[in-house]
């Protein structure tokens, strides 16, 4: 039995392509790589990880792929490609042939319309994916949510994963109407949720263990034990916690669970979700 971290990141900083990254985040505005990812995850007792784009190109879904054949711990990698392209199919296709590519996410939270998941064409391209075997990523602000349950209801067979629970605002200690949302979109059951990202949603290092708690027991009642993987948003949690107190959080919370049931979270989910080989 494995335990996998769903989410995580590698780059090589650039200030142009990594145009995210402000001031105010000076300690990522360095190399992240998978040699020192990779302390983390054998000092936090995980056996491996799943890549995550951080800049929106095919160069980076390559330097992702790349670093895959290099270190066995990562499981998997979920890249970028333009899927509202005229040629995604053959770009599908030509992906495909890579095993250790698992399925792609666009940023959708940096589109200034907020319902650009329901575009014609960038529909056309999430139609595309199933046919390749690819899973779709939804990075998000609460304020998607209803755009997202329309999204989703139009490929009811295509496998979705919700990044970071669609970052509640726990800064502020508001829970509604995300609450009532994230339910509403958890009841299509080919949407998977991270409990990911949470901790740069809450006073960077100056949050309590028990500020998650309420928004946890939300992506649970929600999703269930089975549609529900754990990650650490490495390096970018950096900002507000270490790797290690990132996974503790959820790994604490879980303990209520039976064994079975936190192995599902801490790895069985994402295992069998994005069809990760040992």
């Amino acid at each position: 039995m494995m335990k996998v971290d769903a989410h995580q990141h590698f780059w090589k900083y650039h200030p142009a392509k990594h145009r995210w990254i402000t001031d105010s985040m000076a300690a990522l505005k360095r190399d992240y790589l998978p040699t020192e990812l990779k302390q983390e995850i054998d000092n936090a007792g995980f056996d491996g990880s799943v890549a995550v784009q951080a800049e929106q190109s095919e160069e980076e879904t390559y330097f992702l792929l790349d670093l895959a054949r290099q270190y066995s711990f990562i499981k998997g990698v979920i890249g970028w490609v333009d899927l509202r392209s005229k040629a995604i199919i053959d770009r599908l296709a030509y992906f495909s042939h890579n095993n250790m590519l698992k399925g792609f996410r666009h940023i959708i939270q940096d589109e200034q319309d907020d319902e650009f998941l329901l575009q014609s064409d960038f529909l056309n391209g999430i139609g595309q994916l199933r046919q390749f075997d690819f899973c779709y990523d939804i990075i998000i602000y609460p304020k998607h949510l209803r755009a997202a349950k329309k999204f989703v209801s139009l490929f009811p067979s295509q496998r979705f994963v919700l990044d970071h629970a669609a970052k509640p605002l726990i800064r502020d200690h508001i829970i509604s109407p995300w609450d009532r949302e994230l339910k509403m979109l958890a009841r299509h059951e080919n949407v998977y949720c991270k409990l990911s990202g949470l901790v740069t949603e809450a006073p960077w290092q100056q949050w309590r263990a028990q500020d998650f708690t309420p928004y946890l027991d939300m992506a649970l009642e929600a999703f269930g034990v089975d549609r529900l993987m754990v990650g650490s948003d490495w390096p970018v949690c950096r900002l507000s916690a270490e790797y290690g107190q990132v996974m503790e959080i959820v790994q604490c919370f879980i303990m209520k669970l039976s064994p079975n049931e936190q192995q599902k979270i801490l790895g069985d989910n994402a295992m069998r979700w994005y069809n990760l080989q040992e």
